[in-house]
């Protein structure tokens, strides 16, 4: 049997349809079968084809209107976020490092009053409104084609300090309940650019678990002295208590320099387990969020290069941790072989810090008077500017 057009099919379905739509009840499946013989359709196709061909919708006594209830109506809603609304949105969102909408949707108001208050851009009103109103959702479909993905991948230098192993309390990701701030991970970044001979730098990340607070500083190696240096640098610059220290196995921790400093401070020391690095999820986390997405992976082995690393994280901590918000995990339960998770609307480190009871009114204070003064745009500029001279003698040096 010959296939028909498509132009062939349309006419056989309105001279069908009329019959099909008088017809009766028996009648139809007669008629519906011998549809389906000649255009080939799914029999559930065909009845649907047939049943809205010309149908006629009643409107009232008198009205009555003939439509395809196939075809699709092709008007636009109208747009409620405009040109000028995605423009500003772009400005904040490249502004705040290009995180995400359930990120950036929690922060959109501080932004906006931080850049109006030190004066670098102004919004009209219109716009100031459709910008606090806008929901996670739509910010992610406004930015879908601005968005750009990098996926690389770095090496670990981590080697086994087995000498105190016995000496320090093993701790899980399960075993972390502490509602305290002051309980952190730490963790060591290399900077060796893929070649792990001679002398680099490396970053030491601190990240406090329950306000996600982040401290980082370049060191010139892995040293003990230098390593123990860096977590005293970043214990000052706390905005609480360290109370507790949870490192990996990596003989840069692993030793009596560092066991020393935590007992004399009244510090917990506590590791993870070997080749288990959820134990350390936390400041695993931003080793890529806050120290890869900075410096990247080029090579750091110069004093000019450490100095330029040291500045950056001088601005960087008070932009992640002040202008940074951050999920955190709310509850999770499992319903057969699916895992379900809620997570906590997204805050900024300073918000959590501000927010908990356990932290000093004098802190928070203190805090408060830092946060008030700091120009959003001014701590990127500065960032970005860091960031520049660091390509720039990673060039000079290869070329």
């Amino acid at each position: 049997m010959e296939r028909l057009t498509m132009n062939e099919k349309k006419k056989l379905t309105r001279l069908t349809a009329k019959r099909y739509h008088k017809a009766r009840k028996r009648d139809k499946r007669t008629i519906l079968n011998e549809f389906i013989h000649s255009t080939g359709y799914h029999r559930t196709y065909a009845a649907f084809v047939l049943r809205n061909e010309c149908k006629t919708v009643r409107i009232g006594r008198r009205n009555a209107f003939k439509g395809d209830l196939r075809v699709k109506s092709h008007h636009k809603r109208e747009t409620i976020y405009g040109e000028a609304v995605v423009k500003a949105l772009k400005f904040i969102w490249k502004l705040m490092d290009f995180i995400c909408g359930k990120r950036l949707k929690p922060i959109l108001s501080e932004a906006i009053n931080n850049l109006e208050r030190f004066e670098i851009i102004s919004f009209d009103d219109e716009v100031k409104q459709k910008l606090l109103s806008i929901s996670p959702a739509t910010i992610d479909r406004k930015l879908k084609k601005e968005r750009k993905k990098l996926e690389l991948k770095g090496r670990s230098h981590t080697k086994p300090g087995n000498l105190l192993k016995h000496q320090i309390q093993i701790k899980t990701f399960a075993d972390w309940n502490d509602i305290v701030p002051g309980f952190v991970e730490v963790d060591l970044v290399s900077h060796d650019g893929g070649n792990s001979s001679g002398e680099f730098c490396f970053s030491l990340d601190m990240t406090d678990v329950e306000t996600q607070w982040v401290e980082s500083s370049a060191i010139r190696n892995k040293a003990q002295i230098w390593t123990v240096k860096a977590i005293d640098k970043a214990k000052g610059n706390l905005p609480f208590k360290l109370l507790g220290l949870n490192s990996d196995n990596g003989s840069e921790f692993i030793n009596t320099h560092l066991l020393k400093y935590c007992e004399s401070g009244h510090i917990t020391f506590t590791r993870s387990r070997s080749n288990k690095k959820n134990d350390n999820c936390y400041v695993e986390q931003k080793n890529f969020s806050v120290i890869r997405n900075a410096v990247g992976y080029n090579r750091y082995d110069t004093d000019e290069e450490l100095n330029i690393l040291n500045e950056l994280y001088g601005y960087l901590r008070l932009y992640t941790n002040h202008f940074q918000p951050a999920m955190k995990l709310k509850e999770k339960h499992r319903n057969g072989a699916k895992l379900y998770k809620s997570y906590a609307i997204a805050k900024t480190p300073y918000q959590r810090v501000m927010e908990h009871d356990k932290v000093p009114n004098e802190n928070k204070n203190v805090l408060k008077g830092i946060h008030e003064n700091l120009n959003l745009y001014e701590l990127k500029s500065n960032i970005t500017e860091c960031q520049r001279k660091l390509l720039l003698l990673h060039k000079k040096k290869y070329g």
